[in-house]
């Protein structure tokens, strides 16, 4: 590469008129400042600083801007989109090492057209619009929220209709594959049809592998849409904007419906979502410009019907416990008791939507109503039996009780008597105390 690739050298730069000069000084005598001047004279605040240090008007000898030629730009450009991967300090080291002399600023200037199509490509994305009863797109999110005056974090699994954009939100107190499918199905029931397709996050409770074009689901979740009939899809790895209607709906699930809102109980958290879903399908949507339960009317007919078999089977769960010392096993952050004589052994408990039934040995030993208050207790007073002594039993006849255990008002008889008699006999004070810790040598079982 020839060295005349680069433009480099001397020019006289022209500056500015020497009556200028000559008023940037004048006004200096009667007190102005370098920005006054400035902006009066229309120069530059360094400008003015030049001239008031003795810098001569007219001209000034300075290097002339380094820049590349045209076949330079290109070269630049290439490297920037080939081996440089982007970065623009390697295609600085590049171009010098070919011979250019040209600072990386330059280069920065050149490639930034580059960098900017380049981001923009990497951004952009075109809007896929489904057909009614096409598609039904899931997520989950977390949040914290205060119930019952205790922070806790609530996982939400959100559901949007492609086309409608009706939503569907339910809270959830852990996020597993269980949830999720039981958040899919209640979605459907809500919905009132299911979706040709169903299209979610690439999360390990739902794909558990990818391989080039080929998806590995859940079993459990690949069962499920056979029940259902709906085909599951999952977006393109780190590219969430792919399914972008439901990604846009769980953070307007927590700005709008939760925001710092508290509530006295888990119940009362589902009635709040309840109640707005109501609210959100009846506004206009910033996209379709239409209200989504008016443009569900032409998506319903559209949608496939429910399975007839009952869904409540496939959302139950059985987890291995060791129940604790003081008769408990942790379910979901509530607690269910046990009989105190498994303390200490493992047992399995099963979760359903209505029950929580445990099992030792294949045996039920307990049952209780499933809970979804957070960090709730749910107890039988029959499993309690034998935790604790029966206090009744421990304290003994009142006939051989302790003097310690009359009334105070007894103690406040003696040394009202104790007092009296102090009035007559210097000795009393003695009385008073041998008779006082007399009592409380009989009360521990002292000597006499």
């Amino acid at each position: 590469m020839e060295e005349s690739s680069t433009v480099v050298g001397t020019a006289e730069v022209s500056m500015v008129e020497p009556e200028i000069v000559v008023r940037i000084k004048a006004l200096q005598t009667v007190g102005w400042g370098s920005r006054r001047i400035a902006d009066d004279v229309g120069v530059s605040r360094n400008a003015v600083k030049r001239y008031l240090r003795g810098q001569a008007a007219s001209e000034q000898v300075r290097p002339s801007s380094r820049r590349l030629d045209d076949v330079a730009v290109a070269l630049a450009r290439e490297l920037f989109a080939g081996e440089a991967g982007g970065n623009a300090v390697v295609v600085h080291e590049e171009l010098q090492k070919r011979g250019y002399c040209v600072s990386e600023r330059t280069v920065q200037r050149v490639v930034v057209d580059a960098r900017v199509q380049e981001h923009a490509a990497s951004v952009a994305t075109m809007r896929f619009e489904t057909e009614p009863g096409e598609q039904m797109q899931i997520d989950f999110g977390e949040k914290y929220v205060v119930i019952d005056g205790a922070e806790c974090k609530v996982h939400l699994m959100a559901a949007v209709l492609g086309f409608s954009r009706r939503i569907f939100v339910k809270a959830f107190l852990v996020e597993r594959a269980e949830e999720w499918r039981e958040g899919v199905a209640a979605a459907f029931r809500h919905f009132g049809g299911v979706t040709r397709t169903v299209l979610v996050d690439n999360t390990r409770c739902l794909v558990i592998g990818r391989a080039d074009s080929s998806i590995q689901f859940n079993p459990g979740f690949l069962e499920m849409s056979k029940d259902f009939g709906f085909l599951p899809r999952a977006c393109q790895p780190y590219r969430a904007r792919t399914k972008g209607k439901i990604e846009n709906g769980v953070g307007y699930v927590k700005k709008n419906c939760l925001a710092a809102r508290s509530f006295a109980s888990f119940a009362a958290l589902e009635a709040h979502l309840s109640s707005w879903m109501a609210r959100a399908d009846a506004r206009v949507h910033g996209t379709t410009h239409e209200v989504p339960t008016a443009r569900f009317e032409r998506e319903r007919p559209k949608l496939l019907p429910l399975p007839s078999s009952s869904v409540k089977a496939q959302t139950t769960r059985t987890f291995d416990r060791k129940v604790s010392n003081d008769a408990f096993v942790d379910v979901d952050t509530v607690r269910y008791s046990v009989p105190v004589k498994f303390v200490g052994r493992m047992v399995r408990a099963e979760r359903s939507p209505e029950r929580v039934r445990i099992f030792h040995g294949g045996v039920v030993v307990a049952e209780h109503q499933r809970s979804t208050e957070p960090r709730a207790i749910v107890q039988d007073r029959r499993h309690r039996e034998g935790l604790f002594k029966n206090v009744a039993d421990a304290v003994p006849p009142s006939s051989s009780a302790s003097p310690l255990a009359r009334p105070l008002a007894a103690y406040a008889e003696i040394v009202s008597e104790a007092s009296k008699s102090s009035a007559t006999s210097p000795s009393s004070p003695k009385r008073l105390d041998s008779e006082v810790r007399g009592h409380g040598e009989d009360a521990v079982g002292g000597a006499p």
